[in-house]
């Protein structure tokens, strides 16, 4: 079972991995995007960590909406809000719960997800986060390496589609042949909780 302090880990380890790759994730931004995913992403999730050591929270719930709260109110770009979205929605999902199972979390991130695909107008193969989280959280039924596996294939799989949604739909035909940034970042949320539930 997974409790509050396991959550608190997630959302640090997602920090650290974020912090790590933010010029890659810029990198991928700048062909397609405003350049700036990288940035965003880096200084959001670092405020998310501030947030959960000055506020601990008691509930993984807690955890996620607190998450998401802040990163709505610290990121610019659609960033903020899609990310914010996710993790609130899932907390919400996930109620006030002490503990949580992997399956509840899986059901949770699912509840997510839908808002996230509502929010953006998107769905699975039109470039986006949604191309890394939706693999990655149905492969959290068998692990979370394998959700780690799965969301990092599915990011791969963007290079090359044509985007349909975002920034990167305005390039058209030239969004093929890269990489979709906020798929990239999705999958090391993922890479992030197979780190800390090991």
């Amino acid at each position: 079972m997974l409790d509050a302090a396991f959550f608190v880990r997630w959302m640090t380890a997602a920090a650290a991995v974020i912090d790590r790759e933010a010029d890659r994730l810029t990198e991928l931004d700048s062909p397609i995007g405003d350049a700036d995913h990288g940035r965003n992403m880096q200084r959001g999730f670092a405020a998310v960590v501030t947030a959960l050591e000055a506020e601990p929270p008691t509930t993984p719930g807690a955890a996620l909406i607190a998450a998401g709260r802040k990163l709505i109110s610290s990121v610019g770009g659609a960033s903020g809000p899609l990310y914010g979205t996710l993790l609130r929605r899932a907390g919400k999902a996930l109620g006030e719960a002490p503990q949580v199972s992997a399956e509840e979390l899986r059901a949770g991130l699912g509840a997510g997800c839908d808002a996230v695909a509502q929010l953006g107008g998107s769905a699975p193969g039109d470039k986006t986060m949604l191309d890394a989280l939706v693999p990655g959280i149905e492969a959290l039924a068998t692990s979370f390496d394998a959700a780690a596996a799965a969301s990092e294939k599915g990011a791969l799989a963007t290079v090359p589609m044509l985007a349909r949604k975002g920034r990167a739909s305005y390039l058209g035909e030239r969004s093929i042949g890269h990489q979709d940034p906020g798929a990239t970042s999705s999958a090391l949320l993922f890479a992030a909780l197979a780190e800390v539930a090991k």
